[in-house]
């Protein structure tokens, strides 16, 4: 499968112009000449690419309708799987969520970000997830996540035996860019599994982003060439299962995981007090 991650510039809470920028980009990808690049099957767009990273989360959680519309309907005109992160109505406030959708405009997969942002006080103003989600396109196991979950390896390791690709769209800010890269690479060696990270560009809410979008294979190496830094770009890169199961047969890591031993190793420590 060929995946195309989408490293937007996002207009400040204008869905309208983040609509407009996401389908020009789209349009110049895919409406070019077969012979210029190889056809994605799969889109995606950063986390709230349709907004930016905003607290002001009754606001954005407005325009969820008209964003489902905008996927679903960029995904009929292309003949494409898309994946979109936007704000959401819910309760007992707003949650930060992604769906995919199919080349029909059918919403095949739905995800709430597990983990808000609490450092920037993302936990006051959204409800987290408490599920997580995997789809398959063009014969390949997708699961997201969002942003912040990244930094939880929990999630990943659940969801590994069932995973070809993890997708992480996110906000993450330039100040912390090394962490990004750093943990998009783990989290492919640790899970053997493919990562497309998909970064926003621009300032957003005062915060500078860098991009630094990725795909990594199952042995944490470069997959697809980064779109340049600080600039708004695609990354397109081939995502192949076969070298997920030939890498974990090869080197039998997820297997000799303990799992009981661990939670039991946990419980004791909990038990034991400080």
């Amino acid at each position: 499968m060929i995946v195309a991650g989408l490293q937007t510039d996002i207009a400040w809470e204008d869905p309208r112009e983040n609509f407009r920028r996401v389908d020009a980009m789209a349009e110049a990808l895919l409406q070019g000449p077969p012979e210029s690049a190889p056809r994605p099957h799969l889109l995606v767009l950063p986390e709230m690419f349709a907004t930016g990273f905003s607290m002001e989360a009754e606001k954005v959680a407005a325009f969820a309708r008209e964003t489902r519309t905008f996927l679903a309907g960029l995904a009929r005109q292309h003949s494409v799987f898309v994946l979109g992160g936007y704000g959401e109505p819910h309760r007992p406030r707003p949650a930060n969520a992604c769906s995919i959708f199919d080349p029909r405009g059918r919403e095949v997969l739905h995800y709430r970000k597990l983990h808000p942002f609490s450092l920037a006080g993302e936990h006051e103003h959204y409800t987290p997830g408490d599920s997580l989600a995997t789809t398959e396109v063009e014969g390949v196991r997708v699961t997201p996540l969002i942003c912040y979950d990244l930094r939880f390896p929990e999630p990943f390791r659940v969801t590994a035996p069932s995973t070809d690709l993890f997708c992480v769209i996110a906000n993450w800010p330039d100040k912390r860019r090394e962490h990004w890269s750093l943990l998009l690479r783990a989290r492919a060696v640790e899970n053997q599994a493919y990562v497309l990270g998909v970064n926003r560009v621009g300032a957003g809410g005062g915060e500078p982003h860098s991009g630094d979008s990725a795909l990594l294979n199952p042995l944490g190496q470069a997959a697809a060439d980064a779109p340049a830094e600080g600039a708004a770009g695609v990354l397109v890169g081939m995502v192949d299962p076969a070298m997920v199961s030939q890498v974990r047969e090869q080197f039998t890591f997820l297997k000799d995981r303990q799992p009981d031993l661990y939670r039991r190793l946990a419980e004791a420590r909990g038990s034991a007090g400080p």
